[in-house]
């Protein structure tokens, strides 16, 4: 059973969490880095800068740009690949997954708020 909703309850319930998110003292992240956030979390390893741009279908710039971001506030880090020195590989962080949990509580709350979960209509 999955959970089915319309359009605007979507909207509602990422609106809700957005809110909530931009309420805490947390990293406000535009929908670039909290896509390329995502990307590197939920997809397994190893992820490089030409491969993110690649899945995310942006430039590689943009996604430097991103990163460049996202390891100012310590939710990704670089390294260089030891099998391929011209390579950076992103990582996650322990600072990232918090990040990351904590946003996805937000969510789970706001759709238990808008009684939303479960919801088929």
């Amino acid at each position: 059973m999955g959970i089915q909703l319309k359009a605007v309850q979507a909207l509602d319930l990422w609106r809700g969490a957005i809110a909530e998110s931009v309420r805490r003292d947390a990293p406000d992240l535009s929908a670039r880095q909290m896509a390329l956030l995502l990307t590197v979390y939920l997809t397994p390893p190893p992820h490089t800068v030409r491969g993110l741009a690649a899945t995310l279908n942006i430039s590689k710039p943009a996604i430097t740009r991103a990163l460049d971001r996202l390891t100012e506030f310590g939710l990704v880090k670089r390294k260089v690949d030891d099998q391929d020195r011209r390579s950076v590989l992103i990582q996650r962080t322990v600072k990232g997954s918090v990040f990351l949990r904590e946003f996805g509580d937000i969510i789970v709350a706001a759709a238990a708020e808008a009684g939303e979960i479960g919801s088929t209509t």
